[in-house]
């Protein structure tokens, strides 16, 4: 089972590019969040840096392989992927609510996961009932973020993982 971690800092204000990392230290990407303007950058820090949402994932060669980004209309708030070496879209919206936590779906053409979100533990995603990977952020210093992707798993690919635990997760809202 592949197990990857990242740091990130406790102010969600500050954007650097973030190494994710395998156990064994091998670097295996990088990724940012995202503004395409400073104009945006100031409009969501008047909003809690919460509406212009989106995170790239970059290969060790500095090229994006993957995005993810938040999307509000009409009142209606999800989150769209995409992956630029399958060109596969996802879309990711809220499935249903337990207790005060809402479950999320990614939808993708062939594919329906499951994001089971729990807010001190592990998100379970799950895909035909089987959990296929699991995210966690422990906070000490800073964030402490480690990603396992099962061997069953239909997505090797951990940015689909980072990119959408990034937004949904540790943004959310």
């Amino acid at each position: 089972m592949p197990i990857y971690h990242y740091t990130q800092p406790l102010a969600i204000d500050i954007t650097p590019k973030s190494i994710v990392y395998k156990t064994n230290g091998e670097k295996v990407c990088t990724f940012q969040r995202y503004y395409s303007n400073n104009l945006k950058r100031l409009l969501d820090r008047a909003m809690e840096y919460r509406y212009f949402l989106r995170y790239d994932i970059y290969d060790l060669n500095d090229q994006i392989i993957f995005t993810c980004k938040k999307v509000s209309k009409k009142g209606r708030v999800y989150y769209q992927a995409y992956d630029y070496e399958t060109k596969e879209h996802y879309t990711i919206t809220y499935d249903k609510w337990k207790e005060l936590v809402a479950d999320l779906l990614i939808i993708g053409k062939d594919l329906n996961i499951v994001i089971d979100k729990e807010l001190e533990d592990w998100t379970r995603y799950l895909w035909e009932g089987k959990e296929i990977a699991r995210w966690r952020a422990k906070l000490e210093e800073e964030f402490l973020i480690e990603l396992e992707i099962s061997d069953d798993s239909p997505i090797q690919n951990p940015a689909f993982f980072i990119a959408i635990s990034q937004c949904t997760l540790y943004i959310g809202g």
